[in-house]
């Protein structure tokens, strides 16, 4: 009963993607079964941050399209703008990517880079694999978070599930599980397609959920990684990934007393400069900031930065 429930639940927002969000407090879902045990589930918005007026609360300084800090401790939206507009995520996509890895695969197996990872497109972001090289899938996803390789995200597609069609199946699939109903997802690396989307608040909630598997913050949280890749002839050799995070290279630098669990960068020229973090304040509060279609590198730092120092 509880399933069905949920189901009618989700799938009850089609009246509006901010419709779905906008409660009086979202400690008021709740949905029961009565039974021997007297079982009682928490509601789907019952540990969520969730906003609740349309106001945007929105710091002067941070020049963006859309963002928002969320404050998950406290299950409070801090601050926000545009958080259930449309935007293209780039390699934000990668956060996701590298949760169902996480939950579907065996860190220790050996992938071999299929065919379809020789992308050509320019500006792309890759790790240097080339096809036929093997690694395991743990310095592989080191390849996708690290230097944001999209070669890497797709040999974690086929690995797991033998196309990026069926991958991204998966993709959409686990975001309508965690509420991100208006995200949509056509490739595992965040290159840009028209249906390929997310909103901020969604892209919180992936992360949000992406910071609860024990291992994904050690992958996103690396300022250089060096990996050893074994090559179709058979030779070894080693490859040394820089992360192009501002904050990890130590180009910007957070506000005091806030330190960086885990992030991931995302740039398109639809997409502008993009960046998803987690962060632990000196009180112990946990973060998430997110900030998507800054026009500069400068503007998206001195915007993130901005946006926590107003949160704090």
């Amino acid at each position: 009963m509880v399933t069905a429930l949920c189901t009618t639940f989700l799938c009850s927002c089609g009246s509006g993607l901010e419709d779905a969000y906008q409660l009086t407090a979202a400690s008021d879902i709740s949905i029961t079964e009565d039974n021997e045990d007297g079982f009682k589930a928490a509601g789907f918005a019952s540990a969520l941050c969730v906003p609740e007026s349309d106001m945007a609360l929105d710091p002067e300084g941070v020049n963006a399209a859309a963002f928002g800090l969320f404050n998950v401790t406290d299950r409070e939206v801090v601050s926000q703008s545009g958080i259930y507009d449309k935007v293209y995520p780039a390699s934000t996509t990668k956060v996701l990517t590298c949760l169902i890895a996480l939950e579907r695969g065996d860190l220790d197996a050996i992938v071999t880079v299929p065919e379809e990872s020789d992308i050509t497109v320019s500006g792309s972001s890759m790790a240097d694999l080339l096809p036929g090289d093997q690694l395991t899938l743990r310095d592989l996803l080191y390849g996708l978070m690290v230097p944001s390789g999209n070669d890497a995200a797709v040999a974690i597609a086929y690995h797991i599930s033998g196309s990026v069609s069926d991958f991204c199946e998966l993709m959409n699939q686990r975001a309508a599980e965690i509420g991100a109903t208006g995200s949509h997802f056509v490739n595992p690396h965040g290159l840009p397609d028209e249906d390929h989307y997310t909103t901020a608040y969604d892209m919180y909630l992936i992360l949000n959920e992406a910071m609860k598997n024990p291992d994904f913050s050690q992958f996103a949280s690396q300022s250089e990684y060096t990996a050893s890749v074994t090559g179709s002839d058979g030779a070894v050799r080693q490859v040394t990934w820089e992360n192009g995070n501002g904050f990890l290279a130590g180009n910007f630098q957070l506000p005091d007393g806030v330190q960086m669990k885990a992030g991931k960068t995302g740039h398109t020229n639809a997409a502008g400069f993009c960046l998803v973090l987690s962060e632990t304040t000196g009180s112990g509060d946990e973060l998430i900031s997110v900030i998507f279609n800054a026009p500069t590198y400068e503007d998206l730092y001195n915007s993130m930065r901005t946006l926590i120092t107003k949160g704090l």
